[in-house]
């Protein structure tokens, strides 16, 4: 301990001399430095599918690594100065901010236990359905997935087919549902952050958000119709025994999720001269109020939530913990990566900027939206929507008003096409662990491509004929 009080004490003593180190001039950066990114993100997205047991107890460790091969070759090539600025921006300007807010909305909809046995036919599965979807824009997807896949589960435990619904479930709640706002999906905040209006995605975003949805929650109906009506589709016993009334604990719950929604909007609409410039970084009154509030509501939320409502609903940190881990190593490894797509043409990412451009210069909303729902599909959707979002300039008011439609195709593709794969955004292997530990048969990975190929690329192929040609 006595070395980190020496490092944090050598921190402070430096901060003047951090404020004045200049900013990363990503033109003169090699291609090289965004390995460590990369190696982030394949780890994700390969470690857990071919070697789970040590990916589950060295995450934390392979991250790590991935970090410091980028921090110290940086800090040696460009300074400890140059090194602590872009650190001390990326923890105050994204990651704290990103990591309250989630930390809150789990440990709110943690603290909330739908009680009782319902009785899963088609209509009642599509009810649970877009319920969810509205809850994914207030609670987050990770908050309605977690709140509502339990209860859909039991509901449907009678049945003998049931895979398909936990699939739509993954489409539909920990997906799509979470396009509308800032709370909605963490790409979404991430640009709330960057300077998005907190109204901005429902009132661009919301006609491709009912068409999918709409689209979803109809074949889902006619798939499970079929399954329904099947001869011997439902179980002579009920496994969940109707010996309670349907109701809500841990309803106070409810409340703070109102708090952490006005906490967000009120972070966006107050403007406050009042600014703290932390080694070069402005955090500003609005912000740090946000993020002091968020603490609250979790610190609130934990006392206030009976422990029998945790028990209920399994409720642990590990999830959460692992998610912070991560996201600390995607946001210092992709300080490069933005350095290098902000010079445009120019920069050693060039072809990539001049890929997803038209010939007269303009951003093509097709390959936006193509481009950032591929990646999305296949790393974390977080990661990809602040790629893209810089790759168009990262202005944010260039970005809601001439190059709006721009702006739609990377929310929409980093949102929606996050249900490709179950990797693509981090409730889907929630939901299908969960599934899976109350005794759903879930499909394979590549079996779960299959209903997402079969499914959902339809759709964006249609959305991208009525809206981003």
């Amino acid at each position: 301990m006595k070395q980190l009080h020496w490092v944090a004490a050598a921190f402070l003593f430096a901060l003047p001399g951090l404020a004045l180190a200049a900013p990363i001039d990503g033109s003169r950066l090699s291609p090289l430095w965004g390995v460590p990114f990369v190696g982030v993100l394949l780890s994700i997205a390969l470690i857990p599918l071919f070697a789970p047991m040590f990916w589950h107890h060295h995450f934390g460790k392979v991250v790590a690594a991935c970090s410091l091969a980028f921090l110290l070759p940086f800090a040696y090539t460009f300074g400890p100065a140059a090194a602590g600025v872009n650190f001390v921006h990326a923890l105050l300007a994204e990651y704290i901010p990103f990591i309250l807010l989630l930390t809150a909305l789990f440990a709110v909809a943690g603290g909330i236990y739908i009680r009782g046995n319902l009785h899963g036919s088609p209509g009642l599965n599509v009810a649970i359905m877009a319920i969810g979807a509205v809850l994914g824009s207030v609670m987050g997807t990770t908050g309605a997935s977690m709140l509502m896949i339990r209860p859909l589960v039991r509901a449907n435990d009678n049945r003998k087919h049931k895979a398909h619904v936990v699939v739509f479930f993954i489409f539909i709640v920990s997906n799509a549902g979470g396009s509308l706002t800032p709370l909605g999906d963490p790409p979404l905040f991430l640009g709330f952050l960057k300077g998005v209006d907190f109204f901005w995605t429902v009132s661009h975003i919301l006609p491709q958000t009912l068409f999918l949805i709409g689209a979803l929650l109809l074949l889902f109906y006619g798939i499970d119709w079929w399954y329904y009506h099947r001869h011997e589709e439902i179980l002579p016993a009920d496994p969940t025994p109707d010996n309670e009334p349907i109701g809500f604990d841990g309803a106070a719950n409810f409340w703070l999720l109102g708090v952490i929604a006005a906490l967000v909007l009120l972070s966006g609409v107050w403007k406050s001269s009042v600014v703290f410039n932390i080694a070069g970084t402005e955090v500003d009154l609005p912000g740090l109020v946000r993020d002091v509030g968020l603490v609250a509501v979790t610190l609130v939320s934990l006392c206030l939530t009976p422990r029998q409502v945790h028990e209920d609903n399994q409720f642990s940190w590990g999830p959460m913990q692992e998610v912070a881990k991560l996201f600390a190593g995607i946001f210092l490894t992709i300080i490069p990566v933005i350095a290098m797509l902000r010079a445009g043409v120019n920069g050693p990412f060039g072809a990539i900027v001049s890929a997803v451009t038209r010939p007269d210069g303009w951003p093509d909303p097709v390959m936006y939206f193509w481009a950032s729902g591929a990646l999305s599909s296949f790393l974390d959707n977080a990661p990809t929507y602040l790629v893209f979002f810089n790759t168009a300039g990262g202005d944010p008011a260039l970005l809601m008003t001439s190059l709006a439609p721009t702006l739609v195709a990377i929310s929409a593709g980093a949102v929606f096409m996050g249900a490709n794969t179950y990797i693509g955004n981090a409730p889907n292997l929630m939901v299908k662990a969960i599934a899976e530990d109350r005794g759903v048969n879930m499909p394979s990975f590549f079996g779960y491509m299959a209903w997402s190929g079969a499914i959902l690329i339809p759709l964006f192929v249609a959305m991208t004929f009525i809206w981003f040609r």
